[in-house]
């Protein structure tokens, strides 16, 4: 339950998405935000969608997004639009000086995101994506490992994957293989989260160089379903991944260090909600006769009350209550969005070139 001394933010959602049902719960689960309204293009959609989801009696249930956006009582929106969409909604609400929870990526391209930020500074407004994982406690855990110097060293390598194999449905039918609604196809969906744990792991620094691999799958209409990319640095650092809808459930990440190195196999959506791992090793060498390792690797385990999307909602809130109180919103989130997004339109722009290397 909620303290007195939290300021509770009112949520509306713009949108009816699959992926709305998990931040609608989200909201439910975060101490210090309330489900308060959603629009729909459809009012039947969204009470259907109000009703199912566990929405206050006293909601609000509207028949159009700008419905929602004209409501003086709603804080913050959810955003889980199409990506094509972004650009008008995002900035509307912004205008309207709601803030805003937005689901990524969060836009086709980064000329489309800025005038998001622009929008979102000029009416003091937060913003933030929709990566869940950066929210979950472990991942704090895992960054605190790649920050030691003594136990991790100096970066030299990352690896991340993100794939799932999808049905012919889905290949026909849902947004993500429309070129009009999400044309970013398996890297916007998918490659956006893997482009994330590479920056995140680099400590947010760009690469210079941005290399598509070979071999990517294009649908019919042009759509990404299965990409990859090399991303290097001045420093030598190297990183890959690869993302695709036509393979089996994998979310890894790999990150090697001078002295050591971090493993995680879930890091998008962990195994179970509530407990965690990931295995690190540090200065690991063989044995005497070369016939095993010393130290072995070690299993972190990391537990939380709240699963990843209500702490990102919690945390998204919070933010937002201290705007109320006075305080100025936090770059931090839309900087590390646009880099993402930076990175995503080089691999776009790296296929579409037949895998040339493209500068950033």
């Amino acid at each position: 339950m909620a303290t007195t001394t939290e300021t509770q933010i009112r949520f509306g959602i713009l949108g009816c998405a699959e992926i709305a049902r998990k931040i609608s719960r989200a909201i439910t689960l975060a101490p210090n935000a309330t489900l308060y309204a959603v629009g729909s293009r459809s009012l039947e959609k969204a009470k259907a969608f109000a009703s199912n989801n566990n929405f206050p009696p006293n909601a609000k249930v509207y028949g159009s997004y700008e419905e929602v956006l004209e409501d003086p009582d709603v804080d913050a929106v959810y955003i889980p639009l199409p990506t094509s969409l972004h650009i008008r909604w995002a900035v509307l609400a912004a205008q309207k000086k709601k803030h805003i929870l937005l689901e990524k990526p969060v836009g086709l391209n980064v000329a489309e995101f800025d005038p998001i930020i622009d929008a979102c500074e000029s009416n003091g407004v937060q913003i933030m994506d929709g990566t869940m994982w950066m929210h979950h406690p472990r991942t704090a855990s895992m960054k605190k490992f790649l920050s030691d110097l003594h136990l991790f060293g100096q970066l030299k390598s990352i690896q991340t994957c993100f794939t799932f194999a999808v049905d012919d449905d889905f290949l026909k039918n849902d947004i993500r293989v429309k070129p009009d609604l999400d044309g970013l196809g398996a890297l916007g969906d998918e490659g956006w989260y893997c482009i994330r744990a590479i920056l995140w792991a680099a400590d947010y620094e760009l690469p210079k160089t941005v290399i598509a691999l070979r071999g990517a799958a294009l649908n019919e209409a042009g759509v990404i379903l299965s990409c990859g990319a090399s991303l290097h640095w001045d420093d030598g650092k190297v990183a890959t991944f690869h993302c695709s809808f036509l393979s089996h459930l994998t979310m890894d990440i790999t990150a090697i260090g001078t002295k050591g190195t971090l493993h995680v196999n879930d890091f998008i959506i962990p195994f179970q909600e509530h407990e965690s791992s990931f295995s690190l090793a540090s200065k690991s060498w063989f044995d005497e006769l070369v016939t095993s390792w010393d130290p072995t690797p070690s299993k972190q385990i990391v537990t939380t009350d709240l699963p990843q999307e209500a702490m990102m909602v919690k945390e998204f809130s919070r933010l937002v209550g201290e705007i109320k109180k006075g305080s100025k919103p936090e770059k931090k989130w839309p900087t590390i969005s646009r880099k993402t997004q930076l990175v995503l339109d080089a691999v776009k722009a790296s296929v579409e070139k037949g895998y040339e290397p493209v500068e950033i």
